[in-house]
């Protein structure tokens, strides 16, 4: 029923940008909550950055000044902007969100299959 579709991840040296695009697709659906997360090897899942369907933010510490998240509600899809880029950024990015039915109480939650960001020294 919805999918979540990430683009953008490839390998950057340290300093340069990324942006990555989530593309939420879904009959009928209407989406809330979106964000993006990351997994580097050996550590757990970490949230990256939030996004409301009213726009409100919140960032991890580690990327505060460095990444900004964005939404376009008209394309249901989820931006965000690397910048800054550093080794410790390296990981796989997973975008998130929370989808309901039109006009239906019952959000769930989905995830993407993940893009790889590789950021050289």
């Amino acid at each position: 029923q919805v999918q979540l579709v990430e683009s953008g991840g490839g390998l950057v040296q340290a300093g340069g940008s990324l942006r990555l695009s989530c593309a939420a697709s879904g009959s009928a659906f209407s989406f809330d909550d979106m964000g993006w997360y990351r997994q580097a090897p050996g550590k757990q899942r970490e949230l990256v950055a939030r996004i409301t369907s009213s726009g409100s933010t919140n960032y991890a510490d580690s990327v505060k000044g460095r990444f900004t998240i964005s939404r376009d509600n008209a394309k249901n899809t989820v931006y965000l902007q690397m910048n800054s880029l550093k080794p410790e950024d390296t990981a796989v990015y997973y975008c998130n969100a929370d989808a309901h039915p039109v006009f239906l109480r019952g959000s769930r939650n989905y995830w993407g299959q993940g893009t790889q960001v590789t950021v050289s020294s």
